[in-house]
């Protein structure tokens, strides 16, 4: 046996041993008889191994012909183009492969895109061989060779339709049904070519989590003609990265459209009174202050807003800024409000406070969702009915008003005392009507009264507590109090 054929036999390769042959015989004439037959093998073997990669995620631009085993999860359609200098045209396919480590672009050629329309089909697993090189949505493969293996197996799931949690950077023709929390409006910029571009963004949620949607150019309206609380499907998304965070792209090719289905979001927050300085992190609460919007202008001479809203949960309050088009979200008191990627900052007096800005979303909820921060059934305090939409008034375990009575607890839990007892309580009106709920910023109470009272009264109340809540005697409406 011959020591080329012995280099090529210890040698995992797809490559024809009449071709490693005539590299050999080639590279031997190249170096002018500085390398004999063995050494110019053992250089062409270490070429081909260096064109195999562990995965997709080893791909980069810059790299001669890689070799890798992907499955087909999406088959674009063949386009044809002019060359310069030719007759005929031609054609090309794009098709989105993915193993264990990621997903990434491939370009069919000419008889190559032709076979892919007629013989690939989703879920068939290829050899590709072929040039990375720099895309218009990140590293592609210029494909040189495409076989299918019958043989082998990559653990990928091709799904029709995609949650939040299945989302993975490079998919593309993503199908996502959710619920839309928040939605932005549409802002211009300048591209390099000197066009102008279009881009909005939504907050979309499912049961597994929510992804920030980015809508371009002639998508980008949808923002301001679809709502808060409309579920909806976004078709034909691409997944990229921002900021270390997954977004959901929506281009010409790509919708998003209502559905009559009701989604379910529960979101994950973090607990107000375990919050520290210089995380961002999501908070659910209900509305117990909400200021005015102001403007300031900044250094540039543009015109800022910014509004302050008070949110709290079942351990802690906290203020929140919302700044820019947050300050124009519709919130009121008594609200139970989710908002996303918050920075806890040092605020007034060295306490923490919450900023949403633009990468944040508000997002205004019928009720406190079932398991959500501070509602859960161990939390204490009186609840209110679940159709006001005040789940997260469910107090931080003390209760009781300027009587002091150690069974203040048991009774706004439903415990045994049913004994009545002298109350004042002073807070602001955080449910008018009836019953009326008021809030003092670390407690909630429940008052019977048919005193017309408004949202955001400050009053004080006396009377008799019973089992957690007061009959008033009296009522008293403080002047000046926010209206």
């Amino acid at each position: 046996m011959g020591v080329i054929r012995e280099v090529y036999d210890d040698l995992d390769t797809d490559v024809e041993f009449e071709e490693f042959e005539a590299a050999v015989n080639d590279k031997v004439e190249q170096m002018g008889g500085l390398a004999d037959e063995e050494t110019a093998a053992m250089l062409i073997a270490h070429e081909l191994r260096d064109e195999e990669v562990n995965g997709i995620a080893d791909i980069e631009p810059g790299m001669e012909d890689v070799k890798f085993l992907a499955k087909v999860v999406s088959i674009g359609e063949v386009r044809t183009f002019e060359r310069d200098g030719e007759d005929e045209d031609g054609r090309v396919v794009n098709i989105e492969v993915a193993d264990e480590t990621g997903r990434i672009r491939v370009s069919l050629w000419d008889e190559m895109a032709a076979g892919a329309r007629e013989n690939l089909e989703v879920g068939t697993v290829l050899r590709i061989g072929g040039r990375p090189k720099d895309g218009y949505n990140g590293v592609e493969v210029s494909a040189s060779k495409v076989e299918e293996d019958l043989d082998a197996e990559v653990d990928v799931q091709v799904l029709d339709s995609y949650r939040v949690e299945d989302l993975a950077l490079g998919l593309s023709d993503v199908n996502l049904e959710g619920k839309i929390l928040d939605a932005g409006t549409v802002r211009t910029f300048d591209r390099d070519d000197g066009t102008e571009g279009r881009v909005s963004n939504l907050s979309v949620g499912d049961p597994t989590g929510r992804v920030r949607v980015t809508l371009w150019d002639e998508r980008a309206d949808l923002a301001e003609e679809l709502e808060p609380g409309q579920s909806v499907e976004v078709v034909d998304g691409y997944v990229r990265e921002r900021d270390g965070s997954l977004e959901l792209h929506v281009g010409s090719r790509g919708a998003v459209e209502p559905i009559d289905e009701d989604i379910e979001y529960v979101p994950e927050t973090t607990d107000i009174g375990s919050l520290e300085l210089g995380q961002t992190v999501d908070i659910a609460g209900g509305v117990i202050e909400a200021d005015g919007k102001r403007t300031f202008d900044r250094d540039d001479g543009s015109e800022g807003q910014v509004r302050n809203i008070r949110v709290k949960d079942g351990t802690g309050d906290i203020r929140v800024a919302l700044w820019g088009e947050k300050a124009d979200a519709d919130v009121d008191l008594a609200d139970y409000v989710v908002i996303t990627d918050a920075e806890i900052k040092e605020g007034w007096q060295e306490d923490l406070e919450a900023s949403a800005g633009w990468r944040s979303s508000v997002a205004v909820m019928d009720e406190a969702p079932e398991g959500a921060a501070g509602t859960d059934a161990g939390d204490s305090g009186p609840t209110p009915p679940s159709d006001q939409g005040l789940g997260a008034f469910s107090g931080d375990g003390s209760s009781g008003g300027s009587s002091g009575s150690s069974d203040d607890t048991s009774a706004a839990n439903g415990g045994s005392s049913s004994d009545a007892s002298a109350a004042e309580f002073t807070g602001t009106v955080v449910q008018a009507g009836t019953p009326v709920i008021l809030d003092d910023g670390t407690q909630t109470k429940t008052v019977d009264t048919d005193a017309d009272l408004g949202l955001g009264d400050e009053v004080t109340v006396s009377g008799t507590e019973t089992d957690g809540r007061i009959s008033a005697e009296s009522v008293e409406v403080h002047t000046g109090a926010q209206q």
